[in-house]
């Protein structure tokens, strides 16, 4: 009966939403086969290692994990290693993930993020056009819409003035006409492109547009991983900077786990090219200042931290996702860890590492 196993291919597997899909579908019993490079080592340095997470996974799942060295750039490899496989669905995780170092390094970004999204797809619809697709996109695709919204100014936060936003920004928003940075457009090409795989060719696809993906098992730094990161300078007491907007810019942050658990539902009952904004919703948001409260609420070390005036060139200064659609089309799955909790975990997990 070994046959009947399935199997599963995560591209960025050694990553943050790579590893907690290839650890939940592993306890399922699903056959998981890791595509991953660790060139977020070459993006970030040395702070970008994710080896010690591949390590991880590794010892974890034993024998049900196959890792492939293979860099999603390498078209046919990407497609040869499709055919020998034959997944029976496919997360993309896999990214240039950073905004800001896109600027630095355009064609690296936009292989890997447009050109690597389409060479697996097209690899997918030459082996396994049957098999769910998922590709993790971002709100950046949205570039900085969400910054011409009338916004009110709180002690601590920005907020959204219009109670149509209330509850987050929801996937029919523009992602037209709007500065994206080099990155956002790299991952808006990505975005269409796993959308028309889906509608053209009936491929079951969905893009899952996160907010901030957060996790004990987040390799955060300065460019990347926010909440992660910033956790990492109050333990480490360095300093963080905070780039404009007063600190009082908003994201909502939304747990690993609860990511994987989606993905879970949309394999179960798959759609053809579907968008979700997903993230922690309003429950789950905060602005830096209100990070900095939590995490020295859970470390007792007071944060360190510098202003910079100047903003991020397409940063949000307030981004809420709305979840309506994605407890619509699959009320089983909601948000099962707080903010509080995440937050606890992370620093639970960055100080046992130091």
């Amino acid at each position: 009966m070994a046959n009947s196993v399935k199997k599963l291919l995560v591209t960025g597997s050694s990553g943050l939403i790579g590893s907690e899909v290839c650890l939940h579908f592993a306890a399922l019993g699903w056959e998981i086969h890791g595509v991953d490079n660790n060139q977020r080592a070459v993006f970030f340095g040395a702070q970008g290692d994710t080896r010690w997470n591949q390590s991880r996974i590794q010892n974890v799942i034993g024998s049900g994990f196959i890792h492939h060295e293979l860099d999603i750039r390498d078209r046919s490899g990407v497609l040869d290693l499709l055919k020998q496989i034959q997944p029976d669905a496919i997360v993309h995780t896999a990214a240039q993930p950073s905004h800001d170092r896109a600027a630095a390094i355009p064609f690296d970004d936009f292989d890997t993020n447009a050109v690597g999204t389409l060479n697996l797809l097209e690899a997918v619809r030459q082996a396994c056009p049957e098999s769910p697709f998922i590709h993790m996109s971002t709100n950046k695709v949205y570039g900085d819409g969400p910054n011409f919204i009338d916004l009110v100014e709180h002690d601590s936060r920005w907020d959204y003035a219009d109670k149509k936003y209330y509850d987050g920004i929801s996937e029919d928003f523009s992602i037209d006409q709007c500065k994206h940075s080099i990155f956002g457009a790299s991952k808006v090409a990505a975005d269409v492109m796993v959308q028309e795989y889906g509608r053209y060719f009936g491929i079951p696809t969905c893009c899952l547009r996160g907010g901030c993906l957060t996790g004990p098992n987040h390799a955060g730094v300065e460019l990347h991983g926010f909440l992660s990161y910033l956790v990492k300078c109050n333990i480490e007491e360095k300093e963080y900077k905070v780039f404009g907007y007063k600190g009082k810019q908003v994201r909502d942050n939304i747990h690993s786990f609860d990511v994987a658990a989606f993905i879970d539902a949309f394999i179960k009952a798959p759609r053809i090219a579907e968008v979700y904004n997903i993230g922690g919703g309003r429950q789950n948001s905060c602005s830096i200042w209100e990070a900095f409260k939590l995490a020295e609420q859970y470390t007792g070390k007071a944060q360190i931290y510098s202003y910079v005036e100047e903003n991020r060139i397409g940063d949000h200064i307030c981004y809420i996702s709305n979840l309506d659609k994605m407890r619509a089309h699959y009320p089983d799955w909601n948000i099962t860890i707080s903010l509080e909790e995440t937050v606890r975990q992370i620093v639970e997990a960055l100080s046992a590492r130091h």
